[in-house]
Formats: C-alpha cells, sequence, structure tokens
C-alpha cells in the first residue's frame, strides 16, 4: 500500500477507529512524541486548467505531528484540528516505516475501510446523479 492511498483512506476514516488501530501498536513497541500535535495553515496549491499553471487558492486549518514508535518516526497531517486523529495516523505511519508484525493485518483493515468508503462515496454520488439537469433539451434537426 502506497503512502498516498493510506493517508487518503485514514484522513476519510472516524478517528475513533484510528485509535482503535494505533492505541494496540503504541502499547506494543511504545510511542514517544518528536513534535507535539498542533494547529497550523497550509497553502492550498491547485493547477489552473486552461493554462496549466500553479496557483495557491488560499489557506487550510491543518493539525500536524511527529511520532517515533520503537525507534521509527511517523508524520501526520489532517485537515482541521482533531489532535487525537492526527496522533493515531502518525502512529500507524511509524508501524508501516517499522513493518511491524501486524502489518499485514492492518493493511487488511484499512483496505476493507477503503472499500467501505468507496461504496459509501458511489452511493452518495447516486443520489446527487439523480439531481443533475441535463441542459441538451434543444433536438439538432
Amino acid at each position: 500500500m502506497e503512502k498516498k492511498e493510506l493517508f487518503r483512506i485514514m484522513a476519510a476514516a472516524d478517528g475513533s477507529m484510528l485509535r482503535e488501530l494505533a492505541q494496540p501498536l503504541a502499547e506494543k513497541y511504545g510511542v514517544s512524541v518528536v513534535k507535539a500535535p498542533a494547529k497550523t495553515l497550509a497553502m492550498i496549491k491547485l493547477r489552473e486548467p486552461v493554462k496549466n499553471s500553479l496557483f495557491y487558492l488560499g489557506e487550510a486549518l491543518v493539525c500536524d505531528t511527529v511520532v517515533e514508535l520503537g525507534g521509527t518516526k511517523g508524520t501526520a497531517v489532517v485537515l482541521g484540528d482533531d489532535f487525537d486523529k492526527v496522533s493515531s495516523m502518525a502512529v500507524i505511519d511509524a508501524a508501516f516505516n517499522r513493518q511491524v508484525s501486524e502489518l499485514d493485518e492492518l493493511k487488511t483493515v484499512l483496505q476493507r475501510l477503503s472499500m467501505w468508503q468507496q461504496r459509501e462515496q458511489e452511493l452518495e454520488n447516486g443520489l446527487y446523479a439523480k439531481t443533475m439537469v441535463d441542459f441538451q433539451t434543444m433536438d439538432q434537426e
């Protein structure tokens, strides 16, 4: 599982679920906080599609932290100010970096969570699709 996919899944997950995954790892390997969770602002960079140029849309409130799990660092950044969630994400990141023995089980749980998130997104998209308007009302003759 790539880091991008890992963090996409964790960012969309509920903080309490991530805490349930991270707590046994923290107890087994020991966690030390390198950088305490803190609120900060991050610039949102987007690519403008016409000229294909980058620009900054604005700032967003994020929370970030760095932890060590058994001597291996893990980092996390998440939108908002949920300190517990970002701490759990950093512990899980450190577990992936350390290649802990529970990694296969952790990947399985996260993949199931990803499939559930995709199903939920599809259901939500289906609700929105029902309200879409087709402006192609005039027939070409």
